[in-house]
């Protein structure tokens, strides 16, 4: 069997298009459209991220603050820099960009942003209206996700409410934002949902729980973690993974958590690392954005839960 690979960048720019339009029509109405990032120190991964999201803004022509905060910054000092930015006017959405300092309490800062503009439902607020299957926003990692595998299900002709009542998820990871919220969309769509973490690798091997999966959402922050002998030959498998690794030219590249070279050949269908998730993950954020400045100003908004927009062509065979 060789794999569908699922272009997320093919996925991202059609998602994109979709974008300007709205952007320009709340600018031409004068109503405020703004992102605001918050990023402390110089994480490798954060700052690139940024750098991604800072292009994408200006390209879409959605105004983008940036703040770069010292390692050091003291956490009530990032507190009021999040309150000045809840009580801007010109400021829609608010990213603090992960990981923080060790010395910053995370629940503490995603408390303080305003949960209209907190357009990663980190606030307590939007994550439990994402639990409770109504959210307000859903974090652009894990919406991506869904995005991919619903836009895979219509390009290939399957069913999706028949795909996911048939199918079991196994979601490894658990993190606030990623792998908890894949799980709750995972049950909006009526699958069963299995969650497993790095001690199942550590204790009673993750095999035994993967080589279940119909999907296989792998979040674990763990290069190559997932292998051949993981997975079924059924499975689509999707790569959230994104960690640096060094060259021997000294060149650092990004490799996921899924052994692709190993795995690609086995399953039926899955994303890779680069210009899998990533690329739609970045437009997912500024969708959020646009959705939180139509929010704001009393402006009806679509079923957040709808993820997916028919795109062709959106894989290819490895």
């Amino acid at each position: 069997m060789s794999a569908q690979v699922i272009d997320g960048r093919a996925c991202a720019h059609a998602l994109k298009a979709t974008l300007p339009a709205d952007v320009s029509r709340l600018q031409q109405d004068g109503l405020p459209i703004g992102l605001a990032t918050i990023l402390i120190g110089d994480q490798y991964g954060a700052s690139a991220y940024e750098r991604r999201i800072r292009r994408l803004a200006a390209e879409l022509g959605v105004p983008h603050r940036p703040h770069p905060l010292p390692a050091d910054t003291p956490q009530d000092g990032v507190i009021r820099l999040i309150e000045k930015l809840n009580n801007d006017s010109s400021v829609s959405g608010i990213l603090v960009l992960r990981p923080l300092p060790a010395h910053i309490d995370e629940a503490t800062v995603f408390r303080a942003i305003d949960p209209r503009k907190d357009i990663e439902a980190v606030h307590p607020e939007n994550a439990g209206l994402l639990a409770l299957g109504v959210p307000r926003f859903i974090p652009s990692t894990a919406a991506s996700v869904f995005h991919l595998l619903d836009t895979w299900l219509d390009s290939v002709g399957e069913n999706r409410a028949d795909f996911y009542h048939r199918s079991l998820i196994v979601v490894v990871g658990r993190s606030n934002n990623v792998g908890k919220p894949a799980i709750s969309l995972g049950y909006e769509r009526q699958a069963t949902v299995q969650s497993v973490d790095e001690w199942a690798d550590r204790t009673t091997g993750i095999g035994r729980h993967t080589r279940w999966a119909d999907v296989l959402i792998v979040a674990a922050g763990k290069a190559g973690l997932i292998k051949t002998e993981h997975v079924s030959e059924n499975a689509v498998v999707i790569d959230v993974g994104i960690n640096p690794q060094t060259d021997a030219d000294g060149r650092v590249r990004m490799v996921g958590d899924v052994d692709y070279a190993s795995v690609a050949p086995r399953v039926r269908a899955i994303t890779p690392v680069p210009g899998g998730v990533g690329p739609v993950t970045d437009v997912w954020l500024l969708r959020n954005t646009v959705r939180a400045a139509r929010l704001l100003a009393g402006l009806p908004v679509d079923d957040v839960l709808s993820l997916a927009t028919p795109i062709p062509a959106l894989m290819e065979e490895s």
